[in-house]
């Protein structure tokens, strides 16, 4: 991607302000929805920081990305140090909260990394280039003869130094290079190497602040009693024993926006959260649930499967004829695929603190991966400009899609705080959170391949059904494919070879909302592509990993190509998890690989008898192609929690609905993994010059259909449903 740097005269009418520091940052005319060009200024002027050098040599570098645990906090500026030639250690960091000076400053779709690696290194460079053209104009020699290293400009035959503080106002002068030369990867010091992390340390001593942490004076705290059924509506409070409770200040109505509907609730606003919760335990409210408890996971499974059973939309990317080579096959193979309905369940609830000002300004502190969002959302809401709206991200204690985008619990605080006349502090419980959604979409995947006499695959089929995340709300639908509920399948990420393949799609709407979830379709639509290639494998009477390396053989893959790539994965995961050593009786490995966010990544898993004769996961090896990547450290950690992450939805609960409802409340009904099931873990990060792709979900899709291949390796029997009771096999 290209990054021009603006004129030499655009820099020049801001930094005439003042020359006493050097600001880098961007332009806002690529603010709004991306950052592509770049300007700078001097101190004291309000354009688009991301790189402040003062005087006295403090360097302050800018997060445009909320953390939610992905560790955005240090990658970010880890990509501004690395040109700057800067240690992380003696530098100050600033998260940006949503002004449209900063661009794009919301978290999600693994894209943090992906989207800025090469905009945050070019304005890094671009600040070297002009200190070191700062301090050869100072000594009079040429800029190739002086480098950067460690916070100063270094003259190298003469060994002379200036500290960056002390060129700042000179270089603030200079002209800035309209292509500053990035660092060969070789080079690299920062970049691709295991680092601590700049937020663990706050993490760990609790001066790191997350939405659930957030106060400001004069707060009120707010708790809502919800309908039983998500959509229920309120015809009578009783309020009186809730007003009775000591320090109960309100009570009133709240409003949730989701997808073009507005939940209704009743807030119980009081000086503790303690006393919310009590005189929320104390409403008395009737609920008008018509129309909104019906709605059974049952009956919607069976629907799915009527659905699974007829043609769906073809898509584009299908190519051949698939129907034709089902009739001539010699061995035809079918099966579908079930995943459930999951919760986000983070370890942070939603938390979020709201003041609306008697001037119409409103002003939030939020656990949200999304200012941006957050500040166009509640501006259209309650009839204000972005302008009017301050947003200040607080770090997240998990988030995995439910923080981002949505911003319906922010709205409830909004509007409370509107009616109370005071800042408000909303903290979910885990019980909102678990039974009010939304939900990763419960889906149905039916597969269908056809084989020759020689056992070569011809035709392939897979059928998605299920609820659409970007359907809700929306009646022009009729005859369009959901394309995010493609992930995973497409050829791009899946380059099988085979000649005639269709990929299908219907929409089976459901009552209850449902949100991306870490991974988001990649989670659902793997477990039953990679476990039936195993299931083609089988029928062929081929080894699945040699199987799936067969097909992408045949496939002729060019050098550096998805095909190549998953070649060299599934090559090394062969070599790393030893594959072809014969196991004991009554154990099993399985394989799974897949490409989302632009990362592949392969899991071999192991399962075998405990002590108690019960199956149990006893390894996972991984091998990740995540391109070029900041943090090794934070690589392998986001990997580790994809694979907890991962086992947890396909070994513990699902949500289920009966009548309306949801029939899990909390961690008793909707189990976790504990620390002592975590199997053992190895995971391998490809070498790579490639371009950065996704590490905060890639680890996730192939867990579990890994998982069901090794079960079928140790048992022989095929678990086609999520989640799978391993106790019962």
């Amino acid at each position: 991607m290209s990054t021009p740097i603006a004129s030499r005269r655009d820099f020049l009418k801001t930094s005439a302000l003042t020359g006493t520091a050097l600001v880098l940052g961007f332009s806002e005319a690529s603010a709004h929805d991306s950052i592509e060009s770049a300007v700078f200024a001097s101190a004291n002027h309000e354009i688009t920081p991301f790189v402040m050098i003062d005087s006295s040599g403090v360097v302050t570098l800018f997060n445009p990305r909320p953390d939610m645990g992905q560790g955005t906090y240090q990658s970010m500026p880890a990509l501004l140090a690395e040109e700057l030639c800067i240690s992380l250690d003696n530098v100050k960091i600033i998260q940006t909260e949503g002004d449209a000076k900063h661009g794009n400053q919301n978290a999600g779709g693994s894209s943090s990394v992906r989207g800025l690696w090469k905009p945050l290194r070019t304005v890094g460079a671009a600040a070297r280039e002009m200190l070191i053209a700062a301090a050869a104009a100072n000594w009079s020699v040429p800029a190739s003869e002086c480098r950067a290293e460690n916070g100063r400009i270094i003259h190298a035959p003469t060994k002379r130094s200036f500290g960056y503080g002390e060129l700042a106002a000179k270089a603030a002068t200079i002209s800035v290079p309209k292509e500053p030369k990035l660092k060969d990867q070789k080079d690299f010091t920062i970049l691709g190497k295991p680092a601590p992390r700049a937020d663990t340390p706050m993490k760990v001593d609790g001066t790191a602040k997350f939405g659930i942490d957030a106060k400001v004076a004069g707060m009120l705290y707010a708790s809502i009693e919800r309908s039983p059924t998500i959509g229920g509506k309120v015809t009578k409070i009783d309020d009186a024993k809730s007003l009775k409770v000591k320090g109960v200040k309100h009570v009133v109505k709240s409003e949730r926006p989701l997808f073009g509907s507005t939940l209704e609730g009743v807030a119980v606003v009081a000086e503790s959260y303690y006393a919310a919760v009590k005189g929320r335990k104390a409403l008395a409210v009737t609920w008008d649930t018509s129309g909104f408890d019906k709605f059974s996971t049952d009956a919607f499974y069976e629907q799915m499967r009527t659905l699974a059973a007829k043609d769906g939309i073809r898509a584009g990317s299908s190519k051949g004829d698939a129907a034709s080579a089902f009739k001539s096959a010699a061995k035809t193979v079918e099966a579908v695929y079930e995943t459930p309905f999951v919760a986000h369940a983070p370890m942070e609830p939603e938390a979020v603190v709201a003041d609306y000002k008697n001037d119409g300004t409103i002003e939030i502190w939020a656990s949200t991966q999304g200012p941006v969002w957050t500040k166009r959302a509640v501006a259209k809401q309650f009839g204000t400009t972005p302008d009017k709206v301050t947003v200040h991200p607080q770090f997240l204690g998990g988030s995995f899609g439910r923080k981002g985008g949505l911003d319906d619990f922010i709205m409830e605080a909004v509007h409370i705080s509107k009616q109370v006349k005071a800042p408000v502090k909303l903290v979910w419980t885990r019980e909102d959170d678990i039974t009010q959604g939304p939900f990763r979409p419960g889906m149905v995947n039916a597969l269908t391949a056809s084989l020759d006499a020689n056992g070569v695959v011809t035709g392939f089929r897979h059928r998605v059904v299920g609820p659409s995340i970007q359907f809700q709300g929306r009646a022009d639908i009729a005859g369009k494919i959901d394309d995010w509920a493609m992930e995973g399948i497409e050829p791009e990420d899946s380059p099988y070879a085979i000649p005639n393949v269709a990929i299908e799609y219907a929409h089976a709407p459901a009552t209850t909302p449902v949100m991306w979830w870490r991974s988001v379709y990649a989670s659902t639509n793997m477990f039953g592509h990679e476990s039936f290639i195993d299931e083609i494998a089988a029928a062929a009477g081929k080894d699945p990993l040699d199987f799936r390396l067969e097909l992408l053989a045949k496939a002729n893959p060019a050098p550096n190509s998805t095909g190549a790539r998953f070649q060299a994965v599934l090559t090394m995961l062969k070599e790393k998890s030893g594959w072809s050593a014969k196991l004991p009786q009554g154990k099993g490995r399985g394989v799974a690989v897949a490409r989302s966010f632009e990362s592949i990544a392969a899991h071999a898993v192991t399962v075998g008898r405990g002590a108690d004769g019960k199956l149990r996961v006893e390894k996972v090896v991984v091998v990740l192609d995540c391109g070029m990547h900041v943090n090794t450290d934070t690589v392998m950690a986001q990997t580790e929690g994809n694979i907890i992450m991962g086992l947890t939805a396909a070994t513990k609960d699902a949500i289920t609905f009966k009548n309306g409802r949801t029939e899990q409340t909390n961690f008793d009904t909707y189990r976790v993994l504990r620390i002592n099931e975590v199997p053992a873990i190895e995971i391998y990060v490809m070498p790579s010059s490639n371009a950065p792709g996704g590490v905060g979900e890639p680890g996730l899709p192939p867990l579990a259909p890994a998982l069901a291949n090794a079960v079928f390796a140790a048992t022989g029997k095929r678990l086609r449903t999520l989640p799978m009771n391993l106790d019962a096999v």
